[in-house]
């Protein structure tokens, strides 16, 4: 997979890749924590005919660099920012999924001229405790990705999946294992720090909410709020756990096509 390079404000390289008709509307793709942007890939052919897409790796995944130390979601929300104006893009579609999502939050609010339709996707604006979340910023700094792979894998597919679908699951745990703790670490702490919920309701961007009817890390609950406090969204639910986009990869595709277009 050929992708090309920028260098953000603060000096982080940050990858990225363009797939699509260069007249075509531009549809921008935040991935989830724990994998980069090959998590697209059961959607780019549907995608493809209808946008052209900009996929990137959010900092500390995939061809991304990995500056030690916490990142915040204000800096995961200017890489996509700055990734744009790099690129002189001045609005786009958006789709997020779980972290990806909580960029799209942050631009919302932060950057909503930079936004013509909105995905948030298996989101939250808040995921407490951040206890749990130092908690696994201490592991995976210690012992590394390894521990994680299993109990990740196990909240992001329904039970069985992974059984039936080994082909679908196999690139989501190397992508998962190829992580560098300390950039994984780090967007743990973005995680950890954020809570969005004040800035929930300054969503006035037209909005697709999509949830998993069985994800365990961001509710139906959690959709439903960010639904009410936007102006104009509405909630779509597909029969899957967080990664939705690959447990219902041809629903998924349809559901958010359908919406942009």
């Amino acid at each position: 997979m050929e992708k090309s390079v920028f260098i953000a404000g603060d000096g982080c390289r940050i990858a990225y890749r363009l797939d699509g008709p260069a007249e075509a509307p531009v549809l921008l793709l935040s991935n989830s924590l724990g994998t980069d942007m090959g998590m697209w890939a059961p959607q780019m052919d549907a995608w493809t005919r209808d946008f052209r897409v900009l996929r990137y790796d959010s900092r500390g995944h995939g061809a991304s660099a990995s500056p030690a130390g916490a990142y915040s979601i204000d800096r995961l929300g200017r890489d996509a920012v700055e990734l744009l104006d790099a690129l002189g893009l001045a609005a786009v579609h958006f789709c997020g999924l779980s972290k990806g999502g909580m960029v799209g939050q942050w631009l919302a609010h932060r950057a909503p001229e930079r936004l013509r339709g909105l995905v948030l996707a298996n989101t939250s604006a808040y995921m407490g405790p951040p206890s749990g979340w130092q908690a696994r910023i201490e592991g995976v700094l210690a012992d590394g990705m390894a521990p994680l792979a299993d109990a990740s894998l196990g909240r992001w597919f329904t039970p069985g999946f992974p059984a039936t679908n080994p082909g679908a699951v196999a690139p989501i745990r190397a992508m998962l294992l190829a992580n560098d703790p300390a950039g994984y670490a780090g967007c743990c702490a973005a995680i950890r720090d954020m809570d969005q919920r004040p800035t929930a309701g300054l969503n006035h961007s037209r909005t697709l909410i999509i949830a998993g009817s069985e994800d365990p890390s961001t509710t139906i609950a959690d959709a439903e709020f960010l639904q009410n406090q936007a102006r104009d969204a509405r909630l779509h639910i597909l029969p899957a756990a967080h990664l939705s986009n690959v447990e219902c990869p041809a629903d998924f595709a349809a559901a958010v096509a359908g919406f942009l277009t």
